[in-house]
């Protein structure tokens, strides 16, 4: 059953450890599907998060946190790699779960690769886009938390919130 918006109007810290393992699917040009179960994911909530590109208020990068729950904000890290974020909550509070590792991918970046996420998907709507969607499968899942990665930029209080939520 795919996910419907009242799934990601919801705070993020509720959002993303429910996502763990729910199926994230990417519907391919030719058709075919590629059905990948999420495993890890990270929190990123508000202006007051230091780790949260939002932490500096509103600019034109940061325009599509603000929108409510249900958008896909994908960013270019280090000018490398493409990063999937699921916006989640209501408009003008922004937050959102990055999408941090499905099975067989262990890093965001990989993830994005395999999935031929690029930044092209900046907007999409994962609750009625036919490119992307995610699936709850029933799957029930053991779920521990754990630091971010990744933020060294951070406030010392940010890099210590256990934000990151992992299949046990």
């Amino acid at each position: 059953m795919r996910l419907d918006r009242d799934f990601f109007l919801r705070d993020a810290l509720d959002v993303a450890p429910e996502l763990i393992g729910k199926t994230l699917v990417r519907r391919l040009p030719d058709g075919n599907d590629i059905r990948l179960i999420i495993t890890e994911t990270e929190v990123y909530r508000g202006e007051e998060d230091s780790a949260c590109h939002a932490h500096r208020g509103r600019t034109k990068r940061t325009e599509m946190l603000y929108r409510a729950g249900g958008a896909v904000y994908v960013y270019l890290c280090y000018g490398i790699h493409w990063l999937l974020n699921i916006i989640t909550g209501p408009e003008n509070f922004p937050q959102g779960v990055l999408i941090r590792a499905c099975e067989g991918f262990d890093g965001p970046g990989k993830l994005t690769k395999k999935l031929a996420v690029t930044g092209e998907f900046n907007g999409l709507d994962i609750v009625s886009s036919e490119l992307l969607r995610v699936e709850d499968e029933g799957r029930e899942v053991n779920i521990i938390t754990d630091k971010r990665v990744g933020i060294a930029y951070a406030d010392e209080a940010d890099r210590e919130r256990l934000w990151r939520f992992k299949r046990g």
